[in-house]
């Protein structure tokens, strides 16, 4: 009993509920929900509407008179009833030459639609290809002249090493040609005052010698 009464509560909630459709999604949710409500109801399919055939009139009626026969004879409405089917046949070969006519139209749109996206497609790809191939290209001369780059930094400090060596090497004989040159000199220096003094004893004892001789 408490099934059935929540079963009628929910049927009665949702007749009174109302849904405010605003898109398609909308549309579509509510169409499947209502499906969904009732599983085992079948779902009938509409077949395809079947062509019409061609009325079967025969190429010659042997036994019929035609036109001339008069109006109210049976003749004449055997004739009447075959002109209609005749009319009948004409119409459905001219509708189907005129489908015809428009399917092979809409295949050969299709087919051109299909080519020039094809060509589109293709002329995109080979740009996309040709992109590709240029990345590359830059990345590889991008990657050669780093290399050469580096490879010239490494000779231009190796060539700055050796010129560091050889100013250290200029410098150190000029420092040991100025000591050979300050030490020559203050010798040289030495000499000479040394002979000064030697000379200025010389003088003074000439000079001794010379008064005592005066004195005498």
């Amino acid at each position: 009993m408490e099934d059935c009464n929540n079963l009628e509560e929910r049927t009665e909630k949702d007749k009174h509920s109302h849904v405010v459709i605003k898109n398609t999604s909308d549309y579509q949710r509510m169409k499947l929900e209502k499906l969904m409500k009732n599983p085992d109801k079948p779902v009938l399919i509409p077949e395809r509407p079947k062509e019409r055939g061609s009325p079967h009139v025969p190429d010659f009626v042997r036994n019929v008179m035609g036109s001339s026969a008069g109006a109210g004879s049976g003749e004449f409405h055997v004739y009447r009833h075959l002109r209609r089917k005749e009319y009948a046949r004409q119409k459905y070969m001219q509708e189907k030459a005129k489908k015809e006519k428009a399917d092979e139209e809409y295949k050969n749109r299709l087919e051109e639609n299909r080519r020039q996206a094809e060509a589109k497609t293709a002329k995109k790809r080979a740009k996309r290809v040709k992109s590709k191939r240029k990345k590359k290209e830059a990345t590889k001369r991008l990657k050669v002249n780093r290399a050469s780059s580096s490879e010239q930094s490494d000779s231009s400090e190796k060539s700055d090493c050796n010129t560091e060596e050889t100013c250290r090497e200029q410098t150190s004989s000029a420092s040991v040609l100025r000591k050979d040159i300050g030490a020559k000199e203050s010798q040289t220096n030495k000499d000479a005052t040394a002979t000064i003094d030697d000379h200025e004893n010389i003088i003074q004892k000439a000079i001794k010698l010379f008064s005592g001789h005066v004195a005498l």
